[in-house]
C-alpha cells in the first residue's frame, strides 16, 4: 500500500473512509503543528530521563527538588473544578472500543475514562476506530449491534467522558512527519482535541483528560504549553481543557505539587494507582540490591511506602484546591461461585472504604460490577460531592518513607503467576486486545511490566526463594513451560495455536533475561503490530 500525504504527514496505516474522516486535512494540518512545536521539547525531555536514571543508579536518590521549595511553600490553588467534574467519586477505566465506551458511559459511573494508553494495544486499526467511537460518543449518534443482534446505544444520561492518551515516551510510527514517527502522546490527544473540543462546549462539558507516565514537572509543563496551543488554535478560551495526572512513577511523587503548580489553569487533580507505580519503584531503584520487592500480592496499598504516597498525594491536592482519585479495583466478578465473589467484592468495598476514609475524592473500578460496591463506600464515608475541603496538616511525607523497600517474601507461586500472567496479557496485546480477564482480576499493560521487572530485578540480583531455593534462568525456563502447558488446557488447543503465545514467551523472557532492565515492554512488542 503507498502511503498518503495529507497536510505534510505522511501516513503507512491504511486510510479506510472511516480513517478519512478522522484524518481530515483540517485535522492532520493540527496534528502538524503539534508534532513541529513540541515534538523536539518531547524528545529533550526524554533525554533528561536517561540523565536522571544515570544519576539514581549512581547514588542521587530521588528527593523533594530544593529548587521548587518555593513553589512548595506558595499559597496558590488550581481553579475550582468545572460542574461536571465536582462530583468523580466513581471512575471506570477502558479501552476505546465501541461496545465500552457505549457501556462504560451508561454505567453507574460519574466518570469513563477512555484509555489510549495501557488498555488498549495501539494498533493502527485501534487507533483510528477509538478516535471514531469517541467523535460518535460526543455527539450521542454512537450505536453498535452485536453478532447476536443486540443494540447498544446512549442513555440520557452518561457519565462525563475523560480521554488518556498514550505517554511521552510512545510513538505513533503510522504517522511520520519529515521521515520519523511522530509522537503518540501528541496524535491522541490532537485528533480528539481537534474533533471535540467546541462539541464539548458547546454541550456543557469541555475537552477533559488524563495525563499519564509523567517523571517531572517538566514533562507538566510540556501538556500545558500543549493545551494552550491547541486552545488558542481553536479559538476557545484558556483553561477549557482539564488535565488530572497520573502519579505513577516514583520521581512524579517528588515533584507531585510542581506538577500541578505547572498545569495552572488546567489542573484538576491527580489519581494513585498500583502496579505502574510499584514497577516504577522497581525500575528507578533497581541497583539499590540485595533488597527486591516481595510477590506483588503482598504489596498492597497499606504498605508503608505505598500508602506515604497515596496521604502525600491526597494532602498536596486537598491544600491546592485538587482532587486526589484513588487506585484501580481491578477485580471482575466471578460468576458461579458465590463465596468467591462474595469474598472479592468484600475486598473491594474493604480497599475503596479505605480510600475515602484517607481522604480521596474518588476511585477508579475496571468492570461495572464494581461500581454499585465503590458507591457504597464513597456515598456514606463522603456524603458531599468530594472532600477537596479536608486537609491533611496531620500528613508529612519524608523521602524515606517514599523510598522504603517493603518487607515480604518472593514465592514459587508469585513467581509463577509473574510468568503466567505476563506472557498471557503479551500475548493477547499482540492480537490487538489492551484489557484482558485473567484469573477474575481485569489486567491491562501495567501488570504485564511489573510482571517482567519482578522477574528481571529478581533473576539479576540472585534473589532467593522463601525455601531458599536461588533464583535462575533456568528455574523460570522450567517453571514457565509447566506453566504454558496450564495455559493451553486452560483457552483450548484452537485458541492457543491460532494465538500469539510463542511470540510472546520469547520477547517476555528475553527482557527478563536481558543485562539490562529495559524501560518499557511495549515498546519492542509495538514493533511487533501491524
Amino acid at each position: 500500500m503507498k502511503p498518503a500525504t495529507i497536510s505534510g504527514l505522511e501516513i503507512t496505516g491504511s486510510i479506510t473512509p472511516q480513517a478519512a474522516e478522522i484524518l481530515t486535512p483540517e485535522a492532520c494540518a493540527f496534528i502538524a503543528g503539534l508534532f513541529r512545536a513540541f515534538g523536539p521539547r518531547r524528545e529533550g525531555l526524554l533525554g533528561r530521563r536517561v540523565v536522571r536514571q544515570a544519576e539514581i543508579d549512581g547514588g542521587s536518590l530521588p528527593d523533594f527538588p530544593a529548587e521548587t521549595a518555593s513553589v512548595r511553600a506558595g499559597a496558590w490553588r488550581v481553579p475550582p473544578a468545572p460542574h461536571d467534574l465536582a462530583d468523580r467519586r466513581t471512575e471506570i477505566t477502558g479501552p476505546v472500543d465501541r461496545k465500552m465506551v457505549i457501556n462504560a458511559l451508561n454505567s453507574d459511573a460519574k466518570v469513563f475514562m477512555a484509555d489510549f494508553e495501557d488498555a488498549t494495544s495501539p494498533t493502527w486499526t485501534n487507533m483510528i476506530e477509538g478516535q471514531a467511537n469517541l467523535r460518535d460518543a460526543v455527539r450521542r449518534t454512537i450505536e453498535f449491534t452485536s453478532p447476536e443482534g443486540k443494540a447498544y446505544r446512549l442513555k440520557e444520561r452518561t457519565a462525563t467522558l475523560m480521554v488518556r492518551p498514550r505517554g511521552w515516551h510512545l510513538l505513533e510510527k503510522h504517522v511520520l512527519l519529515d521521515g520519523r514517527p511522530v509522537s503518540g502522546s501528541l496524535f491522541d490527544f490532537g485528533l480528539f482535541f481537534f474533533h471535540n473540543a467546541r462539541e464539548l462546549i458547546a454541550r456543557g462539558s469541555g475537552p477533559y483528560f488524563y495525563l499519564p507516565k509523567m517523571e517531572s514537572r517538566h514533562e507538566a509543563r510540556l501538556w500545558h504549553d500543549v493545551f494552550l496551543h491547541g486552545e488558542d488554535a481553536l479559538g476557545i478560551p484558556r483553561g477549557s481543557i482539564r488535565a488530572t495526572a497520573l502519579i505513577e512513577t516514583i520521581l512524579a511523587t517528588f515533584e507531585a505539587e510542581e506538577i500541578l503548580h505547572e498545569l495552572g489553569e488546567h489542573a484538576s487533580g491527580l489519581n494513585c494507582g498500583r502496579w505502574d507505580y510499584i514497577f516504577s519503584c522497581i525500575k528507578k531503584l533497581h541497583r539499590r540490591a540485595p533488597h527486591p520487592f516481595p510477590d506483588r500480592a503482598q504489596i498492597a496499598m497499606t504498605v508503608p511506602f505505598m500508602r506515604a504516597y497515596c496521604l502525600h498525594v491526597i494532602k498536596v491536592c486537598h491544600r491546592r484546591g485538587a482532587h486526589a482519585m484513588g487506585g484501580m479495583a481491578a477485580q471482575i466478578p466471578i460468576k458461579g461461585d458465590p463465596a468467591a465473589n462474595d469474598a472479592a467484592m468484600a475486598k473491594v468495598l474493604a480497599d475503596k472504604e479505605r480510600e475515602a476514609s484517607d481522604g480521596h475524592d474518588g476511585t477508579w473500578v475496571a468492570h461495572p460490577g464494581l461500581i454499585p460496591v465503590a458507591l457504597q463506600a464513597f456515598n456514606r464515608l463522603m456524603p458531599g460531592p468530594n472532600q477537596v475541603s479536608r486537609q491533611r496538616e496531620d500528613v508529612n511525607v519524608t523521602a524515606a518513607e517514599l523510598l522504603a523497600v517493603p518487607p515480604g517474601t518472593i514465592t514459587e507461586a508469585g513467581v509463577r503467576t509473574n510468568l503466567s500472567v505476563g506472557v498471557q496479557y503479551l500475548e493477547a496485546w499482540l492480537g490487538g486486545l489492551g484489557c484482558v480477564p485473567l484469573y477474575n482480576l481485569m489486567e491491562d499493560a501495567a501488570t504485564s511490566e511489573i510482571s517482567r521487572a519482578q522477574l528481571w530485578q529478581w533473576l539479576k540480583y540472585g534473589a532467593t526463594l522463601a525455601d531458599g531455593r536461588k533464583l535462575t534462568a533456568a528455574l523460570y525456563d522450567s517453571l514457565l513451560a509447566e506453566e504454558m502447558v496450564k495455559i493451553r488446557a486452560e483457552v483450548g488447543p484452537a485458541r492457543h495455536d491460532r494465538g500469539h503465545f510463542p511470540a510472546a514467551a520469547e520477547l517476555f523472557m528475553r527482557m527478563v533475561k536481558s543485562g539490562q532492565l529495559d524501560e518499557f515492554l511495549t515498546l519492542p512488542a509495538y514493533e511487533m503490530l501491524p
